[in-house]
């Protein structure tokens, strides 16, 4: 199968492995990836702001150049639910390109399971891994396995970490709490987002977590700024990273 690779803004600038980490995936199980070079913002950021006017030829674009892709897959839910939750207010309800593209735009986890159907990894990663379930994975596009939606261990993520052999997933108290990034958020409300960002992090603290993961580096972005400044050991990776087999930067503490 044929899959169009859409890499958000942040992952492209700061965070170029995990897009690499999502194509060798991707290559792993077959598929066929093509990185239209055209690519920019979906448009979330101005659309989170208010700034409407301006997301909506970011929508207009990211449709015309993946209108036409079997299928579209993104290592960030938030990117995703911008794209198959918020575009139609940008568009004819009988655009054909926008009914391709929301029916054909998966988030990285939600294609592996829920169209290649994985069943096995042939990677090891022996750590004690704490999962942050993103807002906009769990609470749009619904990545929880069952309907018991806010337990961790029901979760796409964990569904797949669990075939990682040497993984093991820490029992968190909150697993739908927020970080507390919220993109502008984080600027307009400084305070409060670090306050939330340092709930998240005790709660993987006094699970025993070495490695944060989520499906969106915009949240593990935000936790890890706060971990390195409080020089906390606990290390961040995407789930891509993991699923892909790359190992930590550094022996996390035991």
């Amino acid at each position: 199968m044929k899959v169009g690779l859409f890499i958000p803004c942040y992952i492209d600038q700061f965070f170029p492995n995990v897009g690499l980490a999502t194509v060798e995936l991707l290559e792993r199980f077959g598929c066929e990836v093509d990185y239209p070079e055209a690519q920019t913002c979906c448009g979330q950021p101005m659309a989170n702001t208010g700034c409407v006017d301006d997301a909506k030829p970011l929508a207009k674009a990211f449709v015309e150049i993946f209108a036409d892709y079997e299928y579209v897959v993104c290592p960030s839910g938030s990117c995703v639910a911008m794209v198959t939750h918020h575009y139609d207010e940008y568009f004819d309800p009988s655009d054909p390109g926008l009914k391709n593209v929301k029916e054909r735009t998966y988030e990285l986890t939600q294609f592996l399971t829920d169209v290649i159907k994985v069943e096995s990894f042939d990677v090891k990663f022996p750590y004690r891994v704490g999962l942050h379930n993103s807002c906009h994975g769990l609470r749009e596009l619904r990545l929880g396995s069952s309907s018991e939606l806010m337990i961790e261990r029901y979760s796409k993520a964990a569904d797949l970490l669990n075939l990682i052999e040497g993984v093991e997933l820490v029992e968190l108290e909150r697993v739908d709490d927020c970080c507390g990034f919220g993109g502008t958020f984080a600027v307009n409300e400084e305070a409060v987002s670090c306050m939330m960002g340092d709930d998240r992090i005790h709660d993987h603290e006094q699970a025993g977590a070495q490695i944060m993961t989520a499906g969106d580096m915009s949240c593990l972005m935000h936790l890890d700024g706060l971990l390195k400044r409080q020089k906390k050991p606990i290390q961040v990776m995407h789930i891509a990273e993991i699923l892909a087999g790359h190992q930590p930067e550094s022996v996390p503490n035991s």
